[in-house]
């Protein structure tokens, strides 16, 4: 398997604070079946920055130290990059990193909790630059669970949309857990990946969510989401989904049955 989004380079965000964690998570992760990893350290957070070159160099390094301990784990250089004002700018200055060579999709994050004013005439620059953004886990934004129709409106502006393993097996609660799976019924689900970190509740559930994926949705699904992994790595193009909007819940004041 692909996994696009995990935590394990050492020593660069809250992912895993030296090299002997990255190893075990390395070893965790070809554990539940994983091939290929895209780093994504966060960058321009307001916390983290992880440039570029760094990332480049530091995955190089710890490609050296997964090959030196014999574990079969191939790595690539990327970046989760939160969405803020100064992007276009560091795109400017080649410092953004893609999940493929070529430079097209962009493994994009929005705050936890919000989605920025600007957002859509963000996405519309990233689009003319022949970007497309790969929004991740949005299943776990709060703003996004409450207005659902924010992330149907960017998908059908050409945004893709990764899910967290982890999310849609129930890791992080039920109202993820259900959220994660009206968003895959919806048909706003493109990819899954770990988002693993050294935490508690942040492990490698890939195996597991594809199971469970193809046990509920079938075999068809589940084969396409692990193609479009690899076609967003390499580069190709990734089909677009018949998107379903998501009805929002509207509580009744005052009213008891």
């Amino acid at each position: 398997m692909i996994d696009l989004h995990c935590h394990l380079l050492p020593g660069v965000d809250d992912g895993s604070k030296n090299m002997d964690i990255s190893l075990k998570l390395a070893n965790d992760a070809v554990r539940d079946g994983i091939d290929y990893a895209l780093l994504t350290p966060h960058h321009m957070n307001g916390v983290y920055l992880n440039h570029k070159e760094s990332v480049i160099q530091q995955t190089q390094e710890f490609q050296v130290e997964l090959d030196r301990h014999k574990i079969p784990l191939k790595v690539f250089p990327g970046q989760e990059v939160r969405i803020n004002g100064d992007l276009l700018t560091a795109l400017d200055q080649d410092d953004i990193l893609f999940a493929d060579e070529g430079g097209q999709y962009l493994m994009l994050e929005f705050p936890d909790d919000d989605i920025p004013n600007y957002t859509s005439n963000m996405i519309y620059e990233l689009m003319q630059r022949g970007i497309i953004p790969v929004i991740v886990h949005p299943e776990r934004n709060t703003k996004i669970m409450k207005q659902p129709d924010i992330l149907y409106d960017l998908l059908n502006e050409g945004c893709l949309s990764q899910i967290t393993a982890s999310s849609y097996v129930g890791i992080f609660g039920h109202k993820v857990q259900k959220f994660s799976k009206q968003l895959i019924q919806a048909g706003q689900v493109y990819i899954f990946a770990s988002d693993a970190h050294n935490l508690p509740n942040r492990k490698y559930e890939m195996r597991k969510a594809f199971h469970k994926l193809r046990r509920e949705f079938g075999e068809d699904l589940t084969n396409e989401l692990e193609e479009n992994a690899k076609s967003i790595i390499n580069g190709d193009f990734v089909l677009p989904h018949e998107l379903q909007p998501i009805k929002s819940k509207k509580k009744r004041w005052g009213l008891f049955w």
